[in-house]
């Protein structure tokens, strides 16, 4: 029950008696009433000046004096210029209470079978390195948008793309067999993630003073630094050696793609023990390996029906001049196919495999561009959903030191910050008491969800388009805007009603008549009457933000309410009822709103 749903067609009837006109509910502006004013929601009642034909003031206070008469739930009203705020009648608010108590499911919506079928893209990792912070931020982002596009009713699809193939890959294997001296991840006791990643560093460091000598030969031979510098990279031993290596492979060479599977294997191994402890999955996973054919195929198709030119040194083009845009390579000259050919392919794979509606690229910002022509390229090739494919554009994550470089070795491990977010959790835990009569088992966990909740609260509490700096230490605060400030609130509420059960106090469906519901309930209803409009809002702007700072806001609230009002000791019965359901409910949406972030919530801490 949205209070809203209620006003705004007595409003509509209001205007119809009152001045003889009908208008369309979409007229009709309700929005919070600022805190300085008295109300709970305020009219805008400019739109209604043409019709009233009268001052603002004026037109306010006639539809204000009809509500108070007509609509029950209006209980008074004041005018602030061509404002009408409104007050709601305690009874209402109790009514909308006894209503979201009744929901278990409050604020999300069930898909039924014939419901739009999203899909989501999201990680799309490397195999010839680890996970970092930055994919971190990624695979949070695209697992909560799944969850808050699934409240909203639609069926969801949780993908992956692994960039499985390429000269990086390649680099990590040709370092491998040069240094490797046969490692396996059950020899150095290593994650095959972190074991491969080692290798690409080292490939990078030899490259580099491969470059560095030949460059000084080079300069001596007379070339300028930046002549000497180019030719160098392209000349050194490793990189050419790396390049012939991808040549056999894209020829199926058998030791060597048997090699590439054994090393691709370590890393999905590693990779999976990262998805589960960051708490994510995927429904399918594709690998570039197996697209960028079909997307080389597509390509030639569209060669022939014209969609694409062949330039004289044999590579294909898309001219999108017509679009705003400028030509945009689709194969090289030697025929080799390049990321958006991949990103095609792949796109033709999942519309065979399902009836996608709508296609969400979970990818930063960096690549804008190549999702607006990505987006033109399906349509022009007949997707469906390719015209209105979204792309989630987020920021990066930034270091205090500056930026994250994977080659050469000086990212921020997710797996390290995992560990690390953890161990500051249980000893924070620790310092603060919160660990009192617990078992090693049970601080075990709370450590984990803290310290899990701390790190994705942080990042996700951020406006995704933003790029933003991570603290670790700021993150683990049992105060402010922070993760475990609201799993500690909710733990809070969850032994408040512990203990109302131990007393054999209930909650019934119904609260008595007549109650005094003070202006803090009034106000904690109002922002749990929200909830359900904050998810929706979250949905349309795929902004799980908007989620984590309602959690933030209400859990500031109600730590305010819990301060200054009692529960258990409440001698009132009625009173004491109405603010055990009151926080009941209020858990429910913290646990809600938490589990669509994908943060848990402890029972107790």
């Amino acid at each position: 029950m949205k209070i809203e749903e209620l006003l705004i067609p007595s409003v509509v009837a209001a205007v119809k008696d009152l001045y003889g006109t009908a208008i369309e509910e979409k007229q009709v502006q309700l929005q919070k009433t600022r805190p300085e004013f008295e109300g709970h929601l305020t009219l805008v009642v400019f739109p209604f000046l043409r019709i009233s034909r009268k001052k603002p003031e004026e037109t306010a206070q006639e539809i204000g004096t009809w509500l108070a008469a007509n609509e029950p739930a209006v209980d008074k009203f004041n005018v602030i210029k061509g404002f009408l705020n409104l007050c709601i009648a305690p009874d209402f608010w109790v009514k909308i209470l006894e209503h979201i108590n009744a929901d278990e499911h409050y604020g999300i919506q069930a898909a039924s079978p014939d419901a739009p079928l999203v899909m989501i893209e999201y990680s799309s990792p490397n195999t010839n390195k680890p996970l970092h912070l930055g994919h971190i931020r990624n695979n949070l982002l695209g697992w909560a948008i799944s969850n808050i596009i699934a409240a909203n009713g639609n069926r969801i699809v949780r993908t992956n793309i692994v960039n499985d193939r390429g000269i990086h890959i390649c680099k990590s294997m040709l370092a491998w067999l040069k240094w490797g001296n046969n490692a396996t991840p059950e020899t150095t006791g290593k994650k095959g993630d972190h074991l491969i990643g080692d290798y690409y560093v080292a490939f990078d460091k030899h490259y580099r003073e491969e470059v560095k000598s030949l460059t000084t030969q080079y300069m001596a031979e007379g070339m300028t630094a930046e002549e000497a510098t180019d030719k160098a990279k392209e000349n050194a031993p490793l990189i050419r050696e790396a390049h012939e290596m991808l040549v056999k492979w894209e020829n199926n060479d058998p030791e060597i793609r048997t090699l590439w599977e054994k090393m691709n294997n370590w890393v999905y191994d590693g990779f999976n023990e990262t998805y589960k402890a960051l708490g994510v999955a995927f429904d399918k996973i594709y690998y570039e390996s197996q697209t960028y054919l079909v997307g080389k195929k597509e390509v030639e198709k569209g060669l022939e029906d014209g969609l694409f030119v062949r330039h004289e040194d044999g590579s294909v083009w898309a001219d999108l001049k017509q679009e705003g845009l400028d030509e945009k390579l689709l194969l090289r000259k030697d025929g080799t196919s390049v990321y958006m050919t991949q990103d095609i392919g792949t796109a033709k794979l999942r519309f065979q495999d399902y009836p996608i509606d709508k296609m969400i690229y979970v990818v930063g910002n960096e690549q804008d561009y190549h999702f607006k022509v990505l987006s033109i390229l399906l349509d022009k090739l007949g997707f469906k959903w390719g015209k209105d494919l979204v792309h989630f554009s987020y920021g990066m994550v930034e270091l205090p030191n500056g930026k994250m470089k994977s080659r050469e070795g000086t990212v921020v491990d997710a797996d390290d910050l995992i560990a690390e977010m953890i161990s500051t959790a249980r000893q924070t835990s620790e310092e603060l008491g919160k660990f009192q009569d617990m078992t090693n088992e049970e601080k075990d966990n709370i450590a984990r969800t803290v310290g899990l909740g701390a790190l994705k609260y942080f990042l996700l509490k951020v406006d995704a388009k933003k790029n933003m700096m991570f603290n670790p230490q700021e993150s683990i605060d049992f105060n402010g805007n922070t993760g475990p400030f609201i799993q500690y609130t909710y733990a809070r509420i969850r032994s408040v009603l512990r203990k109302a059960a131990e007393e054999n106090i209930g909650i019934p469906a119904t609260l008595p008549a007549g109650l005094t519901v003070s202006d803090k309930e009034q106000e904690l209803i109002q922002h749990l009457a929200e909830f359900k409009g904050i998810v929706q809002q979250a949905g349309t702007e795929y902004s799980p933000s908007t989620i984590a700072n309602y959690c933030y806001d209400l859990v500031k609230e109600y730590n305010q309410f819990y301060h200054d009002y009692s529960i258990l000791r409440e001698s009132n019965q009625s009173n004491k009822q109405l603010r055990l359901m009151l926080s009941a409910n209020i858990a429910k949406v913290i646990r809600t709103g938490m589990n669509l972030l994908g943060i848990e919530v402890p029972e107790r801490m």
